[in-house]
């Protein structure tokens, strides 16, 4: 699989049980300034063991569009109402 990530396929990434158990749909990318990804739902205020860690192959496969954000700077995040919309690109806060 060609892929836009400079990460290879088999990077750990951090997820949600939300989006792997509950197909809830990928809304929030961060590219964290330790360079770790994090891809998740609507849900808020999550604690710890709600995280899962699967591969970035894994997350790519849930969500094919997520490839056009494999340029995504650290630092950033990506977000969206719904997988229907348009990614859109700020700095965040919390990274």
């Amino acid at each position: 699989m060609a892929t836009s990530f400079k990460e290879i396929l088999s990077t750990a990434i951090f997820t949600t049980k939300y989006v792997l158990d509950e197909e809830s749909p990928i809304l929030h990318v961060y590219h964290f300034e330790d360079g770790s990804w994090q891809f998740s739902g609507s849900e808020e205020d999550l604690g710890d063991e709600e995280y899962r860690l699967v591969s970035l192959g894994e997350i790519l496969e849930l969500d094919g569009s997520l490839d056009q954000l494999g340029n995504l700077e650290m630092g950033f995040e990506a977000v969206r109402d719904s997988r229907a919309d348009k990614w859109s690109i700020i700095q965040s806060n919390s990274c």
